[in-house]
């Protein structure tokens, strides 16, 4: 993968089905790994798949995850760092965007770590209209999973503070364009 770091991406984000979720119109790279892409984005538009689209509130460092099943937001409220967790395939980057499947599965992280899992009744819709295959379902589960332990031990990236530099390095960055 050709370095991105500094490159703004869209991020598509799709159903099971292949049809269109939701598209972000853009994020700009802070750090990429073999692991991960960490993008941030700040008053971003946001198409959804029926046309209608909105600005985010707040700005966000989110982490895409090249073997992981979810990928996490950091928000950054005025005074406090949320997250939002969804459950999804591994990313992929071609020349249009950054793209992934959601698979309906959130979790809502406040600022004390405790969460909340949303949106069951959507995946189990989902699940059984699309078919989803057994391999796929034990994955999102186990990685549902794995996730709400990664927010209770507080394990990268669920640290406030990491969420915080990388947004000051965002806008020291743009100071110095």
């Amino acid at each position: 993968m050709d370095n991105l770091v500094g490159k703004d991406l869209q991020i598509q984000s799709y159903k099971h089905d292949e049809t269109l979720h939701r598209i972000w119109e853009k994020a700009t790279v802070v750090e990429q790994t073999d692991e991960y892409v960490i993008v941030i984005n700040k008053r971003t538009k946001v198409i959804e798949a029926n046309g209608r689209f909105w600005h985010t509130r707040e700005p966000s460092v989110t982490w895409f995850f090249t073997h992981r099943w979810f990928n996490v937001i950091g928000i950054i409220k005025k005074d406090s760092i949320h997250y939002y967790c969804n459950i999804a395939s591994p990313f992929l980057i071609d020349e249009e965007a950054l793209k992934y499947i959601d698979y309906d599965l959130d979790i809502k992280v406040i600022e004390d770590y405790s969460y909340t899992t949303l949106d069951r009744n959507e995946y189990n819709k989902h699940k059984a209209k699309m078919e989803y295959p057994s391999e796929l379902k034990a994955i999102l589960e186990k990685e549902l999973q794995a996730l709400k332990v990664m927010i209770e031990q507080r394990v990268y990236p669920f640290d406030h503070e990491t969420v915080r530099r990388y947004y000051q390095e965002f806008l020291e960055g743009l100071k110095n364009e």
